[in-house]
């Protein structure tokens, strides 16, 4: 997308009421103020453990259906919803607003966009940060397993036209507007029910099918907005496969951006496994204290991210021409620092 978005804002908007308040980055946020690091050759560095892969996600099945052209992919699926067009202006803008404001730079990447895939991704945006904003938000409190639920319903009603509120109508037309497959928004909602249960991460395969969760579900809601250009020798799979690897470097980049803020809140994105490589351990990394061993070890997984970010680079040159400049300006944004190894 953007394969994912550039969610670097530290607000967001309410699920229920759209107040909108100060809060963590969410999962699926890139960093806006960073030091652009130069591409490097796609090699897997020294540290880096495979993630999962990609067919226990099925992430072909996803594919498959939103490859399909849009009146197939909606016929006998999802009805056509029916809005006045003044009403939908007005859902489109405010989600524009939304992005505007509190994902600047994300936002200036839309602008590069057609219109009619402006509007569909600040609508994925907005549901996106309402999704994180269960669980991170103010009222995380009083988060519950039913509470995520009915999140979940409420989206199939969005995909079946009926939505509850004018956010969800913007995502209503957007889901009729392009083939977009319901299974990556689910598995977002997956990602807040991992954070609710899961505060550390035994080694990369862990955290990895975190990452997809929460952050490379946004690159697959994004390619069929963006589209593939016809003249594309590469497979639809390969393709998807690199939006997928943006969302993975994007959140592995805020991880370690936000590695002594998530401390306070009692969660470590680290792998245990290589934490202990290093002679680190969760106290090392609760006590905020930068070591020598730390800054190694926060080299080896700045080396990892930019290598998602490298392997994101390589799909963006086969989307619609229209939507390359976009990616390419993310993919640049997004490169994790050299010397970023501080709290």
């Amino acid at each position: 997308m953007c394969i994912t978005f550039s969610l670097a804002s530290k607000h967001c908007i309410g699920a229920s009421n759209g107040n909108l308040h100060s809060r963590k980055s969410m999962s699926t946020t890139a960093r806006e103020e960073v030091i652009t690091a130069p591409k490097i050759p796609i090699t897997l560095p020294g540290l880096t453990k495979h993630g999962i892969p990609h067919t226990n996600l099925q992430v072909q099945e996803i594919v498959r259906r939103q490859s399909w052209p849009n009146n197939l992919a909606k016929e006998g699926n999802c009805r056509k919803p029916r809005f006045h067009p003044t009403f939908l202006e007005e859902a489109y803008n405010k989600c524009r607003n939304i992005c505007a404001e509190y994902a600047k730079t994300f936002y200036l990447g839309t602008l590069l966009m057609t219109e009619e895939r402006q509007k569909a991704i600040w609508a994925i945006y907005v549901w996106c940060r309402r999704t994180d904003e269960l669980v991170d938000g103010p009222n995380a409190d009083y988060m519950s397993s039913a509470v995520l639920e009915r999140w979940e319903e409420r989206l199939q009603d969005i995909f079946d036209g009926r939505p509850y509120d004018m956010f969800d109508a913007a995502l209503s037309d957007t889901v009729y507007n392009f083939p977009l497959d319901i299974k990556p928004f689910r598995d977002m909602i997956e990602g807040m029910r991992m954070d609710t249960r899961k505060s550390r991460y035994k080694n990369f395969q862990e955290l990895y099918l975190y990452c997809y969760y929460v952050a490379g579900t946004v690159g697959l809601m994004s390619v069929p907005v963006m589209g593939i250009a016809p003249e594309s020798s590469v497979s639809a799979h390969s393709i998807y496969n690199a939006a997928l690897y943006l969302g993975i470097g994007n959140q592995l980049t805020n991880i370690l951006r936000d590695v002594g803020e998530d401390a306070l809140r009692g969660r470590v994105y680290l792998p245990q496994d290589e934490l202990a490589q290093f002679g680190l351990c969760d106290k090392d990394v609760l006590s905020k204290k930068v070591t020598d061993a730390w800054r190694e070890f926060m080299k080896e997984q700045i080396t990892r991210a930019r290598f998602f970010f490298n392997l994101a680079e390589e799909g963006a040159s086969q989307l619609d021409k229209a939507s390359r400049w976009p990616v390419y300006t993310l993919t640049t944004v997004g490169h994790p620092p050299y010397t970023d190894t501080k709290f």
